[in-house]
């Protein structure tokens, strides 16, 4: 079992690897294709507008055909897809690519994750879920920083062949890894899609599943408001150009640790809920203490602490998912899960970007926005608690 997990968290890896790889060097290759400034930011949203729905699909075909067989199909179908970067000349073709690359790149993530909450225990879900977390955070360190020295050692093309031959020794691993894996139902059960539209319409309605999709969806609300105006806030104070990059390396280095280290069983003692409204008032605070810092000390800081609030979260709202939804639905589950992820970066990035080009104001109204929408789905859960209680002790009302 140590094994098995120990491959799936580097399968982990380099499903990640494929996104952060990306991330620093599309909006270059758009300028130097001639793009203009409303088709560079379409270049880089539409991979998240496409992979929602490639999450969306993921979450159907694991559940149905097993999340090893849909997790080989993506990596093939990846791999060969970034080929076609190397032969772009246009920014037509190139937003071509990003919605072909988006769907396919959409089947990873939700079905490594199914993988391993499907091969750890009930009772370990919240230190698993902290180990994945652990080997997405060394891909959003080495991810940007491999794409860094490719593009300007090798150059553009060399990069998207060498992560092409990253996610072609993914499919090997799980060729070669002997993972077994329980897929929870016939396939006849699952073959209608009324019934898949049913069990999506179900786990929605399910109050803690809606929790972790609306804790999924304001986690990258926030990565992407803080993503967007990083930089900006970085260069307008002449900082060093490596500065804003250094700066999302200590939150990455903050979580990781949180998820390695023995303080990885709080996500399995602590109830999900309570870890989940600790990292996001430490999200929130974070977002607005780095609109008021202009010292670079100061904004190294408030980046350590706000890679606390993202490693308190996002192994909790896993394991709150993965706790109340049954094993034959975790595909589905999981394959909204990560479309939540994909539409919070859209609107946190994009969304605020359209909305205003100020960076400090952009991340005031993002830890607004989070601030309020959480307090909202607290008092709803609060009170839903409240009325379940009454209904199974009336004598209590």
């Amino acid at each position: 079992m140590p094994k098995t997990k120990w491959v799936l968290n580097t399968l982990v890896l380099i499903c990640f690897m494929d996104l952060f790889i990306q991330l620093p060097v599309m909006g270059p290759l758009a300028l130097s294709l001639g793009a203009g400034p409303f088709q560079i930011g379409l270049a880089v949203g539409m991979y998240s507008l496409t992979n929602m729905i490639g999450n969306m699909l993921a979450g159907i075909w694991i559940d149905r055909f097993g999340g090893k067989r849909v997790l080989l199909v993506g990596l093939f179908a990846t791999a060969g897809i970034l080929l076609l970067y190397t032969l772009v000349s246009q920014p037509g073709e190139l937003l071509t690519v990003r919605v072909l690359h988006g769907l396919s790149g959409g089947l990873l993530v939700p079905s490594a994750f199914t993988m391993v909450s499907r091969v750890a225990s009930d009772r370990d879900q919240g230190r698993s879920m902290a180990l994945s977390g652990a080997a997405v955070g060394v891909a959003a360190i080495l991810g940007p920083a491999f794409a860094g020295i490719m593009k300007a050692s090798a150059g553009l093309d060399w990069l998207f062949i060498a992560a092409s031959a990253l996610l072609l020794s993914g499919g090997g691993v799980v060729l070669l890894g002997r993972i077994r894996e329980d897929v929870g139902r016939s396939r006849e059960q699952d073959a209608s899609s009324s019934r898949a539209k049913h069990v999506f319409s179900t786990t929605l309605r399910n109050p803690s599943a809606a929790m972790a999709y609306y804790g999924a969806f304001a986690l990258m609300f926030a990565m992407g408001a803080l993503t967007y105006s990083l930089p900006l806030k970085a260069e307008a104070l002449d900082l060093p150009d490596q500065a804003a990059g250094l700066m999302l390396s200590v939150f990455g280095v903050v979580a990781i640790s949180l998820f390695v280290l023995p303080s990885n069983r709080w996500f399995d003692r602590v109830p999900p809920l309570r870890l989940c409204a600790a990292g996001g008032g430490i999200v929130i605070v974070s977002l607005f203490a780095l609109s008021l810092t202009g010292l670079q000390m100061g904004m190294y800081v408030v980046m350590a602490v706000y890679g606390l609030g993202f490693a308190l979260l996002f192994p909790s709202l896993n394991a709150l998912l993965v706790s109340h939804v049954r094993p034959e639905h975790k595909g589905k589950a999981f394959g909204m899960f990560y479309a939540f992820f994909s539409l919070g970066v859209v609107a946190g990035s994009s969304g605020l970007s359209a909305f205003t080009g100020d960076y400090d104001l952009t991340l005031r109204i993002a830890s607004g926005f989070l601030l309020a929408s959480c307090g909202g789905v607290g008092l709803w859960g609060i009170r839903r608690a409240r009325r379940e209680s009454k209904v199974m002790n009336p004598s209590t009302g």
